[in-house]
């Protein structure tokens, strides 16, 4: 009689489109109902209502975008397969996926309920769908193709994963001409802007295969902050402060590349939001990068110098490298794979043992395997200064930058202690929303807690600082962390945003723009209103008392009109 009473009851309910049961008795109602759709269907809105939690191996995992369909399977954003599975996933023609881990290959196509898993189908309870632009897989996937045990408590909204599988282990052999993800083959020509071509190849790399680009380096080595000419040269830290400010990329056809022209007022057409450094010579590290997300964009020592060049340290018949000695590097390539067998014999020196990195140069495709060359993991400079661009955004993500620091991290600033705050002070240009703060971690392993001061008047306001996000950064790099919490800004009104960063053996964790050479003659000082502080306590201000900009940049959007 109780059940027969409930299902009169759910009837009603449904028929009405409001939900008067609590979510107990919903889920201890008999289990035949969950093959009716709008019982599943209601089932699912509560629980999404009540949001999905989600842990592997007992850690808690960012759940953001995780939903129950109405078939009552959980569905994850793909790329979970990167961040938490140390998977390579790549995506064709926007609907079809391959995700590879160890010797477990995976085919997936948007609006199909199946996979190919090593070539063979196995069916799935729901599709692969298409959700504002990403593409989400049911959480079934793990559990068949890497053998994960995989429980569901229905009491508390917990997905939990056990991997069973040992996690980074590549293959030994792993190349992007393969796979779709090598970009396209540049020249720099005579010019010095090596560092140009590898940045925005490493970027279209990453974006690849899924999207297609070609960046241009004109743009980049002439519309900077710098002083610095084309035949000057330059560094990573350079396409870096270019990039993060918004600068660029901007398209190779609005801006060709060779002519001395640039125009301005061309606008990104990617937002950087995320840049990592690598420690040096961690070879493995950058198996990884390269395996995940793109190219890695390196040093080496060359005395080549263009693709008619003979070297002692080139074998120009296999497109072999190796220089072993003091020289320091000047010149920038991307490791766009690796081939742990590739024989030692093809160097032109002696080295201990087999293996290189499959790089791409940019001196055209008349360069070594045609543009390509292999760099034997004994080079001196190569995996020593290492980048991966992993936080790459369109450009709706926000309204506004608030910045400072054009020419971004040029040096450093501390208390010789691992500890320090710093703070930025802005004015709100419109009512807008305080979404994210982005700054340098100076070195691995760094723990952050970022602050929001509103309405700030002088560094008495510091006293009113409060928590809107934590965490901790493994590499160090370049960094855009969400507020827990969004902050609602008035048009007019002054505010603050405050990092306490601790980096481990750091005498000086802050990382600042000021004068260092002629290369930065043009920063400018007096457009910022920053602060540091040891202990949060007492505050200098550092464009008065050290000649510099603090690297904190602020990002709002607007807030519709009513």
């Amino acid at each position: 009689m109780i059940i027969s009473a409930l299902m009169l009851a759910v009837c009603f309910v449904l028929g009405m489109k409001e939900y008067v049961f609590s979510e107990q008795i919903l889920r201890s109602i008999d289990m035949k109902f969950e093959e009716n759709y709008e019982w599943k269907k209601l089932i699912a809105n509560i629980i999404n209502e009540e949001g999905i939690k989600l842990t592997i191996d007992g850690k808690q995992i960012d759940t953001a975008g995780m939903y129950m369909n109405y078939n009552r399977d959980i569905m994850i954003p793909a790329s979970l397969m990167v961040s938490e599975f140390d998977c390579s996933m790549r995506i064709y023609e926007d609907e079809e996926l391959v995700i590879e881990r160890n010797d477990v290959k995976i085919e997936l196509k948007v609006g199909t309920n199946s996979m190919e898993l090593n070539g063979k189908a196995v069916p799935l309870a729901s599709d692969v769908t298409l959700f504002e632009g990403d593409i989400y897989i049911p959480v079934e996937v793990v559990n068949k193709a890497f053998q994960c045990n995989y429980t569901w408590d229905k009491e508390e909204n917990v997905a939990s994963i056990f991997d069973t599988l040992s996690k980074k282990k590549y293959p030994s052999r792993f190349d992007y001409r393969e796979i779709g993800k090598a970009p396209t083959i540049g020249n720099q020509g005579k010019l010095g802007t090596c560092w140009a071509f590898a940045s925005l190849a490493a970027i279209e790399s990453t974006l690849l295969p899924e999207e297609v680009y070609n960046f241009s380096e004109d743009h980049m080595s002439i519309q900077n902050s710098f002083s610095s000419t084309q035949n000057d040269g330059g560094e990573y830290t350079m396409s870096l402060a270019y990039l993060a400010a918004w600068q660029g990329p901007v398209y190779e056809a609005h801006d060709p590349y060779g002519d001395g022209i640039s125009p301005e007022g061309l606008d990104a057409r990617k937002h950087i939001q995320e840049v990592q450094i690598l420690e040096a010579k961690n070879i493995e590290q950058i198996k990884e990068m390269v395996y995940k997300y793109g190219a890695v964009q390196t040093s080496i020592y060359t005395n080549l110098k263009n693709a008619s060049s003979q070297s002692d340290y080139y074998n120009s018949e296999k497109y072999a490298y190796c220089y072993i000695g003091t020289d320091k590097p000047n010149h920038d390539v991307i490791i766009i794979g690796w081939d742990d067998n590739y024989p030692k014999e093809n160097f032109n020196i002696g080295i201990e043992a087999d293996g290189a990195f499959i790089c791409q140069n940019s001196w055209g495709t008349n360069f070594g395997e045609d543009g390509v060359f292999y760099i034997s993991y004994y080079d001196t400079n190569i995996g020593i200064h290492n980048i991966v661009y992993t936080g790459i955004e369109e450009v709706n993500n926000y309204d506004s930058i608030y910045q400072t620091d054009l020419c971004g991290w040029v040096g450093q600033l501390g208390y010789v202690d691992e500890q320090a705050y710093f703070a930025n002070v802005y004015t709100a240009k419109s009512r807008e929303i305080l979404e994210a703060v982005s700054f340098y971690a100076t070195d691995k392993d760094t723990e952050y807690e970022v602050y929001f001061v509103s309405d700030f008047e002088d560094d008495s306001s510091f006293d009113r600082m409060r928590l809107v996000a934590e965490g901790e950064l493994d590499n160090a790099g370049y960094y855009t962390i969400k507020l827990s919490t969004e902050q609602l800004l008035a048009e007019g009104e002054r505010f603050a945003v405050v990092v306490k960063i601790n980096t481990p053996n750091a005498k000086r964790p802050i990382a600042v723009e000021y004068v260092v050479d002629e290369s930065t003659k043009d920063v400018v000082i007096d457009d910022g209103e920053g602060y540091i502080s040891l202990l949060g306590k007492r505050w200098e201000r550092t464009e008065l008392s050290q000649s510099c900009n603090v690297c904190l940049k602020a990002f709002t959007s607007k807030v519709d009109a009513e």
